[in-house]
C-alpha cells in the first residue's frame, strides 16, 4: 500500500472573489428581537471565516446598511455578499491573508449560485 503524501496548499497564492448567498433567516431564527441585527452580523462573519478560512475578516459599510435597514428586529431573509480574500500588506500583521465582504444588491434570489468573480 503506497503512502498518501498529501501536501497543505499554500492559502498565499488563493487570491479569490466569490459572491455567495446567505440565509440570515435559519441563522436569527429563534433570536430574541433586539439581538437579532447584531446576530446576523456575527453570523456573516463566521460565515466569512468558514468559506474562505482566514481569521481576519472585515465587512463593508454597505453590508452592514443593508442588515440594518430594516432595523434591529426584522432582517431580511436572505443577503448576496461577495467575499474577497486578499493579501494583508501590513508588515507587523498576524494574518497573512484577510477576507473583505461587500453586499451584491439583487432583486430576486431564484436560480442563485455561488460563483467566482472575476478580480477588476
Amino acid at each position: 500500500m503506497a503512502k498518501s503524501t498529501t501536501q497543505k496548499r499554500s492559502t498565499l497564492a488563493d487570491v479569490v472573489t466569490r459572491e455567495y448567498t446567505i440565509h440570515l433567516h435559519k441563522l436569527v431564527f429563534g433570536r430574541s428581537l433586539r439581538k437579532r441585527a447584531p446576530h446576523a452580523i456575527k453570523s456573516i462573519k463566521a460565515f466569512a471565516q468558514t468559506a474562505m478560512g482566514t481569521k481576519d475578516v472585515r465587512l463593508d459599510p454597505s453590508l452592514n446598511k443593508a442588515v440594518w435597514a430594516r432595523g434591529v428586529k426584522h432582517i431580511n431573509h436572505r443577503i448576496r455578499v461577495r467575499i474577497a480574500r486578499k493579501r494583508n500588506d501590513d508588515e507587523d500583521a498576524k494574518e497573512k491573508l484577510y477576507s473583505y465582504v461587500t453586499h451584491v444588491p439583487v432583486s430576486d434570489f431564484k436560480g442563485l449560485e455561488t460563483a467566482v468573480v472575476d478580480d477588476e
